[in-house]
């Protein structure tokens, strides 16, 4: 898929805005945790695209707040997030790497010895 082009007016001035494809979900069932997966609240995912999604729920959070991102009912996979945006009950999410600690030791390759 490549990069959709949106143009936008602010201030009068047109400026183009290039944007990762999305994927409509239509608000399909996810979860949130937070607290490093202490609280657990329900979400619904509305689209999703490789740098992050866009979600609604009822539990409030603030821009920079960070949480993670469940899609299967199994909670498998977790992916930390960080808010950008909110405009309500919707959440704008970027997907975030964890790093690292700068101590920690270097896993060993497949097969040392």
């Amino acid at each position: 898929m490549s990069s959709r082009t949106t143009t936008m007016a602010s201030n009068g001035a047109r400026i183009k805005v290039s944007r990762e494809p999305r994927r409509q979900l239509n608000n399909r069932a996810a979860w949130i945790t937070v607290d490093d997966g202490v609280t657990e609240n329900a979400c619904a995912v509305v689209d999703i695209s490789p740098g992050g999604a866009k979600i609604t729920t009822e539990v409030e959070f603030d821009v920079k707040d960070r949480l993670a991102l469940t899609l299967l009912a199994d909670h498998a996979k977790r992916y930390p997030c960080e808010v950008v945006w909110r405009r309500g009950k919707t959440y704008g999410l970027k997907f975030v790497t964890v790093e690292a600690e700068p101590d920690a030791p270097a896993a060993e390759p497949v097969g040392a010895v």
